[in-house]
C-alpha cells in the first residue's frame, strides 16, 4: 500500500508558480508603449480644463462687478493682477473698498488691452478682450469679450 502511494505522487508533474522574466519584460514593454502614447493628451486635457476654469472664474467676476454696479448704483472697477494671480472688484467711492476677490491657476495667463474695466450702474462699460491661455501648453487659449453694453460673452481663441 505504502508502494503506491508514492507511485501515484512522483507521476504529478512538478507546476511551476509564477511568471518569466520575458513574460515580465513584454507586460512591462506594453505598459510603456500604452503610457507615452496617453501622456500627451492627458498633459493637453489638463491644460484646457485649467484655461476652462479660469475663463469660468473670470466670467463670474466680470458679472458679479456688473450686477454689483447696478444693485449699488455706483461705478466699480475690475482689475487682474497676473504677477499675483488675483482679480479685485473696488468700488469707486471715496473710501475704495474692496467688494470682491478672485484667484485663478499659477499656470495660467490673462493677457487684456487694460488691466482693469470700470462698470458703470448705467450698464456700461468700456469694451475690453480678455486672452487666457496655458502658460506650458499653447493649444488651450480662451477668449472673453466684454463689450461696450457690458455683455460677456466667452469664445475658443485667442492668442496669448
Amino acid at each position: 500500500m505504502n508502494a503506491s502511494i508514492n507511485s501515484s505522487s512522483r507521476q504529478r508533474p512538478m507546476s511551476s508558480a509564477g511568471f518569466t522574466l520575458i513574460e515580465l519584460m513584454v507586460t512591462i514593454a506594453v505598459l510603456a508603449i500604452i503610457v507615452s502614447i496617453a501622456a500627451p493628451n492627458i498633459s493637453t486635457q489638463l491644460a484646457n480644463q485649467r484655461v476652462k476654469s479660469t475663463t469660468a472664474t473670470l466670467v463670474n467676476a466680470l458679472k458679479e462687478a456688473k450686477v454689483e454696479s447696478v444693485i449699488r448704483r455706483q461705478s466699480l472697477e475690475f482689475s487682474f493682477d497676473d504677477g499675483s494671480h488675483s482679480m479685485v472688484i473696488i468700488s469707486k467711492n471715496a473710501n475704495s473698498d474692496e467688494v470682491a476677490s478672485y484667484s485663478y491657476n499659477a499656470k495660467n495667463i490673462i493677457k487684456a488691452d487694460k488691466a482693469s474695466i470700470t462698470f458703470h450702474p448705467s450698464k456700461r462699460t468700456d469694451t475690453v478682450v480678455f486672452n487666457i491661455c496655458d502658460s506650458k501648453n499653447s493649444s488651450a487659449t480662451m477668449q472673453v469679450v466684454v463689450t461696450a453694453a457690458a455683455n460677456i460673452s466667452t469664445a475658443a481663441g485667442g492668442t496669448c
